[in-house]
């Protein structure tokens, strides 16, 4: 589990970290192409993507293989489907709508062994360890095994202490559309509402001594005091580029001479 735990120390020593949320699409090479462009880790979406177990599992597998952090968002927070998300070989979960201490209960008996939690380790997930010893379970996957409560409703902005301050809890997240949307602002960033409401996620996070996780514009986030970003959707970031490519070229002016032209 070397690649979750240089991305926790790069985090807590307060570094820019970036990284992705795919959804739309997710392929094996995309882990390499995250790696070469400079990007932090990657998170398979699981909870709004179509993607099947064996494709995530591969995904994970190329990760591990190349040292880079392959993390999951699970379809839900129970405990047999985020026991399969890390028996799919993942270092680590984003985790939607968590609005209780109670909910990360059952995300450490999925993670732990026992005597800590009641998991019984398959799939790849099982080649993070040499032995299949519990030494090697606790000291190679638990211990620097990721975890990032999201908080997006009322409720788990209430709790926003309790669940800062979980030991499961590795880094405080926010869904911040989703809060938005039970704050009555839905989609307005800017938002007072919203605004207070990240401020308090942010002071429960500092309390309990947690890094927080934001998604948005990468350059707004900096320079709003945020490190540990998610600067995007790789399919949504590419549709953009595209766009500005396009609006870029119908908007310049042609050159009198078309210098570049070789007759082809």
């Amino acid at each position: 589990m070397q690649p979750a735990k240089v991305l926790a120390e790069k985090v807590r020593r307060g570094e820019i970290v970036t990284g992705v949320l795919a959804t739309d699409h997710v392929w094996t090479d995309l882990v390499e192409i995250c790696q070469r462009s400079g990007l932090d880790y990657l998170i398979v979406d699981m909870e709004h993507g179509p993607h099947g177990p064996e494709l995530v599992a591969e995904v994970c597998a190329t990760g591990r293989r190349l040292g880079f952090p392959v993390l999951i968002r699970p379809r839900a927070n129970d405990y047999a489907n985020l026991r399969l998300a890390i028996d799919l070989g993942c270092c680590g979960f984003l985790l939607a709508s968590v609005e209780s201490a109670a909910d990360l209960d059952v995300v450490a008996e999925a993670i732990h062994l026992p005597p800590r939690g009641r998991r019984r380790p398959g799939g790849v997930g099982n080649r993070w360890v040499e032995n299949f010893r519990y030494p090697a379970w606790r000291d190679e996957v638990e211990e620097h095994f990721l975890v990032l409560p999201q908080i997006e409703t009322k409720r788990g902005l209430e709790a926003a202490d309790a669940i800062a301050g979980h030991d499961v809890t590795t880094m405080l997240a926010v869904g911040p559309y989703d809060l938005s949307a039970e704050l009555d602002v839905c989609g307005v960033m800017d938002a007072p509402e919203l605004k207070t409401a990240l401020g308090r996620l942010r002071r429960a996070a500092e309390a309990a001594g947690k890094p927080m996780w934001m998604i948005g514009d990468a350059a707004s986030l900096v320079a709003e005091g945020y490190t540990f970003l998610c600067i995007g959707e790789p399919t949504w970031m590419l549709a953009a580029a595209m766009k500005q490519q396009i609006a870029a070229a119908k908007g310049a002016t042609p050159p009198t001479k078309p210098t570049n032209y070789t007759g082809t």
